[in-house]
């Protein structure tokens, strides 16, 4: 059954990668459209389709400077604010927190992305791995804090030891992944959210942007579709990676194209150790119950 619930912001979220204060003061418009998600789920992918909806399969859309990650603590949140007051298009614009933490307004769409966790956690050491020289020094000579860089230092640990510890204090050293994978999974009846899958989307590309135009209420013209879909490819956005990546990248090594590593499900069957593999399964199933966990694990398409 559809939810027609108005949803209200409950707390705010202390976390150093965090301001959730900015969405007590975003106006949100009619039509905005929000893409959550937690971190290397997806989310500049989704952009990216949201993107080329909007603009019509435009190759030369910079993501990057037009959608900005709300509630990060950099840039500051009047700079923020001031991009999107000045918008005048369709706006669109990512979060990683979780659903209780912002504003959420009927007048929004709201898109939500999962991916199994051992795949997040894999993303994220290769993400700190990618870190480039230049913004490691940076990181040294301000002794080892990310500062405003936003980023953290490349992993000491093994990437065995980093999963196993990312697993054991729930997100480390970035942010929870469960009440953020709960939170909007208890959303997914509302008439605005959309609930997405990153094994979905590589299943069907075609298929999943269709659904996100229909649910978005955005037409597709027919001349403009091959294009669409192409410029949703991965190999594509790796190729042009610095129109999507956060921050800029000149914080990434190869100009960027190290933040798009191998876009791929079920990695971590291929190398994580099985009592690691076992260890993340039992503790998805306490957190978040059998079925959620299931659709976290391998989405609507994959049942195995």
């Amino acid at each position: 059954m559809i939810s027609q619930q108005v949803r209200k912001k409950t707390r705010e979220y202390p976390n150093r990668f965090f301001d959730s204060s900015v969405w007590n003061d975003l106006a949100l418009r009619e039509g905005d459209i929000v893409i959550a998600s937690y971190a290397k789920a997806g989310t500049t992918w989704l952009q990216q389709i949201v993107a080329q909806l909007i603009f019509g399969g435009e190759p030369d859309i910079d993501v990057s400077a037009i959608s900005p990650w709300v509630d990060s603590v950099y840039p500051d949140k009047a700079t923020k604010l001031a991009l999107l007051k000045a918008q005048s298009h369709r706006r669109f614009m990512k979060t990683h927190l979780p659903a209780d933490a912002l504003v959420t307004s009927p007048l929004a769409r709201y898109l939500y992305i999962g991916r199994d966790g051992r795949d997040i956690a894999l993303s994220l050491y290769d993400h700190q791995c990618a870190v480039s020289q230049d913004a490691q020094a940076r990181l040294h000579a301000n002794g080892g804090k990310s500062g405003k860089l936003r980023v953290v230092p490349p992993p000491s640990l093994s990437r065995d030891a980093y999963v196993a510890r990312w697993l054991e204090y729930d997100g480390a050293p970035f942010w929870p992944l469960w009440e953020n994978v709960r939170s909007w999974w208890e959303r997914g009846e509302d008439a605005n959210v959309l609930l997405l899958h990153y094994a979905d989307m590589l299943d069907d590309l075609p298929g999943q942007i269709l659904l996100i135009a229909a649910f978005l209420g955005i037409p597709i013209s027919s001349d403009r579709w091959a294009a669409t879909v192409a410029h949703c490819r991965f190999d594509y956005m790796r190729q042009h990676a610095a129109r999507y990546v956060p921050q800029g990248a000149g914080l990434w090594r190869e100009g960027g194209k190290a933040f798009f590593n191998q876009g791929q499900v079920g990695r971590w069957r291929k190398v994580l150790p099985a009592e690691l593999n076992n260890a993340y399964s039992r503790r998805a199933d306490a957190e978040l119950g059998v079925d959620v966990a299931q659709w976290l694990a391998h989405g609507q398409a994959r049942t195995s």
